[in-house]
């Protein structure tokens, strides 16, 4: 087993000196817990990313908004030119042609077209073409978002919502467990998980510690995988009681990386444990049982466990 040295580049990148009691690198979800503040306004845009990495719920709903809003904004548009230029229009009060403009904008932008309402004159004329024109740009833009939101590729690992510590062979072992919920496939899948840990109780400053884990890769992912770190004399976490990590604010880090073969593409995921996410003297229950002549998993028991008593 590897000698565990403070190197100077074990840190992944995160803020070594984040000592403030509480704090958390990596939400479960993956996330990173930073805050960017006084960014300009155009550096932080990012349409694409935000369009194709938001729910679907408020994808639809920005794209019917922005549809409504450009209807409503070329209704207003006719109705300023006047509604005697264009064909069709039967509305007497303003309301109501505003309503048949509306409609009619709709179908211009659309390129439907029923053909009740037609521009008469030369600014209406132009008016409908650019709204053709754009009304083509905005669908071409939201078919290539929702492309891109269906080709995304991105693992759906399922993390236990806790992790253990557990008699492992002779000694200890700090455990969690991920499975892969979906029927895609997963190859070659590597983990890698980072301590990091108070320096002191009295300084902001952290330590990142690189764990050796009883197994890094699996070639094939189509089962419960519990990830072991073998809690030996080269550990940072031998001789750690529960209180003594907890005060120390310890956070493990995990990143999963895997090939979809889906997508033919390499996918990450991310996620993390404090401390206080950790069950003492407890054991994860094996789900595996016969199916057939094959086996079953029962995923939603993915946090069952039993007590068992630590080895000295």
């Amino acid at each position: 087993m590897k000698r565990y040295r403070k190197e100077k580049f074990e840190d992944l990148g995160l803020d070594t000196k984040s000592g403030n009691e509480g704090y958390r690198a990596l939400n479960k979800d993956g996330s990173f817990n930073v805050k960017k503040e006084n960014v300009a306004f155009f550096e932080r845009i990012n349409v694409f990313h935000s369009m194709v990495s938001m729910s679907w719920l408020r994808f639809f709903g920005v794209l019917a908004l922005g549809y409504f809003l450009i209807n409503i904004i070329f209704a207003s548009l006719y109705l300023i030119i006047g509604t005697e230029h264009l064909t069709g229009i039967r509305g007497t009060t303003p309301l109501d042609q505003f309503t048949e403009a509306f409609f009619f904008s709709a179908q211009t932008v659309t390129t439907l077209g029923y053909g009740q309402v037609a521009p008469l004159n030369l600014a209406a004329n132009m008016v409908a073409a650019t709204e053709s024109l754009l009304g083509l740009l905005m669908f071409a833009l939201a078919t290539g978002l929702m492309y891109g939101r269906f080709s995304k590729p991105f693992a759906t690992i399922k993390y236990s919502s806790h992790a253990v510590m557990a008699p492992y062979r002779d000694i200890n072992g700090f455990m969690f467990r991920v499975v892969n919920p979906k029927s895609n496939q997963l190859m070659e899948v590597e983990v890698n998980v980072t301590l990091s840990m108070k320096r002191d109780s009295e300084s902001e400053a952290r330590d990142f510690f690189s764990l050796e884990l009883e197994r890094e890769k699996v070639v094939f992912f189509p089962t419960m995988w519990t990830i072991v770190h073998p809690v030996g004399k080269e550990s940072p976490l031998f001789n750690k009681t529960a209180q003594e990590i907890i005060e120390g604010d310890a956070e493990f880090i995990v990143m999963i990386k895997a090939f979809d073969e889906s997508f033919s593409q390499t996918v990450y995921s991310k996620s993390s444990y404090k401390a206080e996410e950790i069950k003492w003297g407890e054991k994860f229950t094996y789900l595996t049982k016969r199916h057939g002549n094959g086996v079953a998993i029962d995923i939603s028991q993915i946090d069952a466990t039993y007590k068992a008593e630590l080895n000295p």
